[in-house]
């Protein structure tokens, strides 16, 4: 079918316009706008009904607002419920991990993550939703991690920021193999994890304090972001999107720490120059990347700078009038300055419709 979707995303993305199209159209056959003849619209509705029963074989759609609520409440069950399942697996392991032989250890540890590799294959093989295979995935990743842990140990091999990259590579591979976001957000955490724990260790410093030098994390924010605007991604159309935000995320909150933490910065500056520098820095990517995701149609970049954009303000208002300012003209001019903060952000809502549209 010509402009079919390329995935289940796509899929659901045009099964939703296709929901607006018929409330939309009803819409204005009530306000005698418009009004299709009795054959224009059987025919309408049977070509829109083939549509969504095709959809929906093929890629499992939601085709109802009261489908899609459903969906989020299990997309919601899936991550609780794998974050508990990685929980139970890794404590069941330390349960009878003393009562087992070496040799049984080390041939649980090969089986266990190829099982549930395995049962993530077959999952993924009989649904299109991705719900239980998402399940098995985590399941897989923490034995994955679990492993290298329990190897190191066993052995005594020298704590490194390397098993994060075997972590990486891993979570990578499988949220690639299946399009699996969240796989490929614990990919990026981990992979900048290894990045940021290689640097220090370049540096002379102990690869575990990458939380307290957030420069590292910041740069491999940049990293990740980068890969996020250049790496193509024709099956997985959604992950750029992952990319930038876990990016975005990671970025912002490590800029936020160095405005107030310039004593971590590897910057042999004065701290006020430091933090005052990370402060304008802030200032100006979040403006960037609103600025940009405006141009592009990029809602959920623009969100998540704007928020951070609000973020630095308040906190800059703290830094400024808290110490010597009475507390309730000091709220009230916070307050003044969100209804600026509204005014501002209705004014860029307005003008991102028409690329919006």
């Amino acid at each position: 079918m010509p402009g079919e979707p390329a995935d289940r995303q796509s899929a659901q993305q045009r099964a939703d316009r296709i929901r607006s199209f018929r409330e939309e159209l009803a819409a204005l056959e009530q306000q005698d706008v418009l009004r299709l003849e009795p054959e224009q619209r059987e025919r309408l509705n049977r070509h829109l009904d083939s549509l969504l029963t095709s959809l929906q074989s093929k890629f499992d759609v939601d085709v109802n607002l009261s489908e899609k609520q459903f969906s989020w409440g299990m997309r919601i069950a899936v991550t609780l419920g794998g974050l508990a399942l990685c929980a139970g697996l890794v404590l069941f392991f330390y349960r009878y991990w003393g009562d087992l032989s070496t040799q049984v250890q080390v041939a649980l540890l090969i089986a266990a993550p190829l099982a549930a590799l395995a049962v993530t294959e077959l999952a993924a093989r009989r649904e299109k939703t991705l719900y239980f295979a998402s399940l098995a995935a985590m399941a897989a990743a923490a034995l994955f991690v679990l492993d290298l842990y329990a190897v190191g140990s066993i052995f005594n091999i020298t704590s490194s920021p390397n098993a994060f990259a075997a972590w990486s590579i891993f979570a990578f591979a499988v949220a690639y193999q299946y399009r699996l976001r969240l796989l490929l957000v614990i990919a990026l955490i981990s992979s900048g994890i290894w990045l940021s724990g290689t640097i220090l260790s370049l540096n002379g410093i102990y690869w575990t304090q990458f939380g307290g030098r957030p420069e590292t994390i910041l740069l491999a924010a940049v990293v990740a972001y980068a890969a996020g605007l250049t790496v193509p991604h024709r099956r997985s159309l959604d992950f750029p999107a992952v990319y930038r935000w876990t990016a975005l995320v990671g970025g912002f909150v490590a800029l936020l720490f160095l405005t107030g933490g310039g004593e971590f910065s590897f910057l042999h500056w004065p701290e006020r120059v430091v933090e005052r520098s990370y402060e304008a820095i802030g200032w100006a990517a979040s403006i960037a990347i609103i600025t940009m995701g405006i141009r592009r149609g990029w809602r959920g970049d623009v969100n998540i700078a704007s928020a951070f954009f609000a973020i630095f303000l308040y906190v800059r208002l703290y830094r400024w009038w808290w110490d010597w300012m009475p507390r309730y003209l000091f709220f009230l001019a916070v307050g003044a300055v969100a209804i600026g903060l509204v005014i501002a952000f209705r004014r860029l809502r307005d003008r991102s419709r028409s690329v919006y549209a």
